[in-house]
C-alpha cells in the first residue's frame, strides 16, 4: 500500500481484540516515530511504552476513564522533554518545540501502526499527574499524548473531512 492509501485507511480506533501485538511490530512502530523529524534533530521527548494490564488500567482512570486504552494490549505515551528541547532553544524549545516533536513522533507511530494492520487512537485528555504516576516520571518530562495499539475489533465508518477550500488559503 502507498502513502496516500495508508491515509485513507487509517481509522481512530477505539475497540481492541485481545490478541497481543507482535514485538516485532511493537519495534517497527517504536524505529517509525525514531525516524519522525525534530527540532535541531534534538528528540525532545521520550516514549514509555504500557503493557501490563494493571498499568494499562491506570491509564485509562488517567485519561478521564477513556476505557478503551486498557483494552488495547499496548499503548504508548509520548513525553515531551522541555529540558533536552531548552538546551539549545531556550523558552521556546521549552513552550512548543519539545511538545511539536513528540506529537510528530506520536503521528508517525499512528501511521506506522495502521500500515502494520494495527489500530490506534492519538489520546490527549488526560490528567498529565496520573500519567505521569503511572509511567513513573516526574517535572522533568510532559505527557503529551497516549496511543493505545493492537488488533481492531471494529470496523469504523470513513469519517468526513472538511473540503480543501475552507481549509486552505492561498
Amino acid at each position: 500500500m502507498d502513502y496516500f492509501e495508508l491515509l485513507e485507511k487509517r481509522h481512530s480506533i477505539r475497540s481492541y481484540t485481545s490478541q497481543p501485538v507482535e514485538d516485532e511490530k511493537l519495534h517497527a512502530i517504536l524505529q517509525a516515530a525514531n525516524r519522525a523529524p525534530s527540532a535541531g534533530n534534538l528528540q525532545a521527548y521520550e516514549i514509555y511504552v504500557v503493557t501490563d494490564p494493571a498499568r494499562l488500567q491506570a491509564l485509562a482512570w488517567a485519561a478521564l476513564d477513556q476505557t478503551f486504552i486498557a483494552q488495547a494490549p499496548a499503548a504508548l505515551v509520548f513525553c515531551a522533554s522541555p529540558k533536552r528541547s531548552s538546551v539549545r532553544y531556550g523558552r521556546r524549545g521549552t513552550t512548543l518545540y519539545c511538545i511539536q516533536d513528540a506529537t510528530i513522533a506520536c503521528a508517525f507511530a499512528h501511521l506506522a501502526a495502521a500500515a502494520l494492520g494495527l489500530g490506534s487512537v492519538w489520546v490527549g485528555a488526560f490528567d498529565e499527574d496520573g500519567v505521569r504516576r503511572v509511567i513513573g516520571v516526574w517535572e522533568d518530562l510532559r505527557p503529551v499524548a497516549i496511543l493505545p495499539v493492537g488488533y481492531s475489533s471494529e470496523k469504523p465508518e470513513i469519517t468526513s473531512r472538511r473540503q480543501l477550500s475552507s481549509l486552505v488559503h492561498w
